[in-house]
Order: C-alpha cells, then structure tokens, then sequence
C-alpha cells in the first residue's frame, strides 16, 4: 500500500510559485494535505457505484476531536430532499428532461483499522456523516479511517448524474468538511452557485467500470488493466481541491501539450472540435502568462450532460451539450479553465464568498479577450455589456420585488433568487474588479493578482486578506474602496 505518511506535515504554509518547478510546487503543497484513496466499482447499467474510501488525515486544528464530520454532497439529489437540493424547481424540465429520476448516497460501515466506528447522518436531507472516533485526536496528530459506500446515480443534468451521453461523477464521495473557529461547517448543498468549500488533499482513486467506456478524470492516470470485459483505471491527483470523473461511450478526444501541460478535449456530435481545444489551449497560455504557470500536468475540457453552462473541477471542466453558440461555448471554455487558479490554486469559502473566484474567473475572461484577437469579443464589449445587464437587472429587480440587497459579501443562502446570485456575484464581481484595475492600472492590477497566486496558491483566501493583498502589491490603498462594492455603497451610475 502507498505510504501516504510521506503527505502528512504538521504546519501548513503558503507555495511560492516563482523559482520553483511544476514539479517541485506540487510535491511541496502535497506534503501538507489529507489524503484519500478510493476504490470503486461502477456499474454502468444499473447506474450504482460501490466504494471504499480510506482517509489519512492530520489533526491541524488547534483543538482536540473526537469526530470528523463528512459532506455527503449526493443527497441533494434525493427524492425527499427538502432545503439541501440540488435542482430548484424552475429548472426541473431542462434539468431531468420531464422525467424525474433521483439518487444519493448511503454508509454502509465506517472502520479504523479492524476497529468499527459509530456513525451518524445528520441534517434535515442527510447531508452530513459525523463519525466518531475511539479517542480524541490531539492537534498534529494523525488518524486513518475507511468508509464503505454505495451510490445510486440519477438520471439528471447535473455535477452528479447521468444523461444520454454521459455519467458524471462530480462531489461524489464523503469529504471532510472545513473546521474554522471551532466549529464544522456544516451548511448543505444549494440549487444556486456551487456550494462547495474544501480543502487541498493528495487523491488515489481507482475505479472499475466498462470497458466500453472512456474515462476523464482529475489527475493524472497511472495504470490501467482490462479483464473480462472490465476495465480498471487508477489516478492519482496531488494538492488538487476536489476530485470529479465523467464517463461515456460516445467520447472522441484531441489533445495538445502546453510547456508540461496535457490540454484535452473530449467531446461528441461536434463538427469542429480542433477549434475548441485551440480555446482551452489559448486559455491556458493566456493565463500561465498573467497569474503564474498552471502546476500540474494534465487539464481536461469534457462535453458533457449538464444543465449549467459549465463547472470547475481541478484539472477538469465540464461544458454543457445544452450550449448553442460557439462565442457561449467558447466563454465557458475560458471561465473554466480560469477557474483553475480562482478556486484551483487560490481557494475561498464560495458558500460565503462566491464573488472572489467567479468575479475573478470572470475578469480573467474579459482579459483574455483583451489579449486574444479572433474571439468576436472585446474586452470592452464584455464590460460594457456588464455593466448594462447589471443596471438593468437593478431597475427590473426593485419594481419585481422592491429594495435590492446589493451586498455582495453575503452568505449564498441570502440570494432570494439565482438570478440574484449570478448579477451580485458574476457580474458586479466582474465589474469590481474591472473598477480596481481602472483605478491602480492594469501593470498593478496584473502585479496583485499574480501576487495573489503567489501568496495563497494551495490556500483559502478571505475578502480582507484579498485587500490586503490588493494593497501589499499596489503600493495603493484600497479598503475603503473595495469595501464600498461588498457593502453595496458604491454608486454605479458615476462609473458608466
């Protein structure tokens, strides 16, 4: 077995990316992480999934615990789900396609060594397993446990689910949830926004399935075996947030190398995917040269069956089959590889700060059209029509529904309505950022946000340390500033 000790190191501190290697970046930030090792079984015509997960995890937190408490993501996708559902009810249709089909996930026994542990599920919609330990585990102290699940997928657009040409796998597995200032975060899924806050952890997982299938994953693929109609493949995927797979028997696939970087494409019913993964390549160049080098070897692009425009995951990015022009395609394309540095490589809790990685994947967006010609847009076509949307939405918002809550630092479940979500964290954070950049200049601005990479990659970052962040590599300062946009005092009209 894998000596996954090696990982474990008692004080976590920021990577520094430049006068490093790739190579040296991640197996520098993998010293600090959790690890998971998970071993499945997928069966894809019955559409379940049988799993063992064994957790190597340090006790980094000043206090001493007894338990640990574990997302169990898939239960929003439970017929009785109630608060922490994954699909609202406005988008059932396009979501399930007229024909409700529903899943989740159950333990089915949790061990530490030889050694059964109890267990509970908690939360309203079971969105919570809570496993207690034998004995508090002091601070720098380790722990290894195993959890045996099972998972039933639904037939659903969606991260998690199955559709007409794929199987997605995304926040599939019991993860660690966050513990800050004493407390576990314990809120649960939303149909709004991408309500995930995790930390960086080591991944081996191996997966059987049909060898019919094709397989794209986070990480980098380290063997693969096929017996008796079977295949089994096994990734590894160090420093990364999260871990996703997609599968599908339709998948055809082009790929291109960027430095030390494998870009690829996997995709069906396209009629020019060379095109598309020219976006993911330009994407990638593009932001290599404004944030820092990508550290890891592989980034994978995937069509696939999802209700959203697209999803982040490390390495992976999922773009819906339900788009229907190129220049959307192409901007899903963008947004999502940028988010593998905002969220990526600089995390943030997004079920509290979803502005900092999606305003600043958007902004990322609108500079790579400043910097590549040939896309049909302009940088300031983007921010025009930004700042337009956003006014409009404010006028139709207030004689809907009265006075806006234009707060952007705002827990997600604050939003009354996804269109609320998408305007005051997409485009106001866009249009935030792009105010910064007016107003310290675009050398300064690119000068913070590498600086920002450099100093968080790895970490979570918080609306004060992004200021102070902001500040330490402007020379400017921008509190008061910055803060009138979170607070909603800040008047958009006089920036038109």
């Amino acid at each position: 077995m894998k000596k996954y000790y090696l990982f474990l190191a008692l004080v976590f501190v920021p990577i520094m990316f430049f006068g490093c290697s790739s190579k040296d970046i991640i197996a520098k930030a993998s010293e600090n992480c959790d690890c998971y090792k998970i071993t499945a079984s997928l069966n894809a015509e019955q559409k379940t999934l049988q799993a063992t997960e064994e957790f190597f995890w340090t006790n980094k937190t000043p206090d001493s615990l007894d338990s640990l408490l574990f997302h169990l993501h898939p239960n929003a996708f439970k017929e009785d789900a109630k608060t922490n559902y994954a699909v609202s009810k406005t988008q059932e249709n396009r979501a399930y396609n007229g024909e409700k089909d529903y899943g989740g996930i159950t333990i089915n026994s949790v061990y530490m060594g030889e050694n059964s542990l109890n267990f509970e599920i908690l939360g309203e919609d079971e969105h919570l397993l809570s496993v207690k330990l034998n004995k508090a585990i002091l601070p720098q102290k380790t722990a290894n446990i195993s959890i045996n699940f099972s998972l039933d997928i639904p037939k659903v657009n969606h991260r998690f689910g199955y559709g007409n040409h794929t199987i997605n796998l995304g926040n599939f597995y019991p993860i660690l949830s966050v513990y800050e200032n004493g407390e576990w975060n314990k809120q649960g899924y939303i149909s709004s926004g991408d309500p995930f806050y995790s930390k960086v952890a080591n991944y081996e997982v191996s997966l059987s399935y049909d060898e019919n299938y094709m397989l794209k994953s986070t990480g980098a693929l380290q063997k693969e075996s096929t017996q008796n109609g079977q295949k089994t493949s096994v990734y590894s995927a160090l420093a990364v947030r999260d871990f996703a797979m997609v599968l599908s028997k339709d998948f055809k696939e082009i790929s291109q190398q960027v430095d030390k970087t494998t870009v690829t494409y996997c995709y069906y019913e396209d009629e020019n995917p060379e095109a598309h993964l020219k976006t993911a390549v330009d994407s990638l160049n593009t932001f290599n040269e404004l944030f820092g080098t990508y550290p890891y070897n592989t980034l994978c692009v995937v069509k696939t069956n999802f209700l959203h425009g697209g999803m982040e995951y490390p390495n992976l990015v999922y773009v819906s089959d339900q788009i229907t022009t190129e220049n959307e395609y192409n901007n899903v394309i963008i947004h999502e590889i940028a988010h593998q540095w905002w969220y990526g490589l600089v995390g943030n809790n997004e079920l509290k700060y979803g502005f900092i990685d999606e305003g600043l994947a958007e902004y990322s967006t609108a500079l790579f059209y400043e910097m590549n010609e040939g896309y049909e847009t302009t940088k300031e076509e983007v921010i025009g029509n930004a700042l337009s949307s956003y006014m409009l939405f404010c006028d139709v918002y207030k004689e809907v529904y009265g006075e806006l809550n234009s707060q952007m630092n705002r827990d997600i479940q604050t939003f009354n309505t996804e269109t609320e979500y998408i305007y005051l964290t997409y485009v106001k954070g866009l249009l935030m950022f792009d105010s910064i950049e007016n107003t310290i200049g675009k050398n300064k601005m690119l000068k913070c946000l590498k600086g920002m990479v450099k100093d968080y990659a790895f970490c979570e970052i918080t609306p004060n340390q992004m200021i102070e962040c902001f500040e330490k590599y402007s020379g400017r300062n921008l509190q008061s500033f910055i803060i009138s946009w979170l607070d909603g005092t800040v008047i958009l009209e006089q920036l038109s």
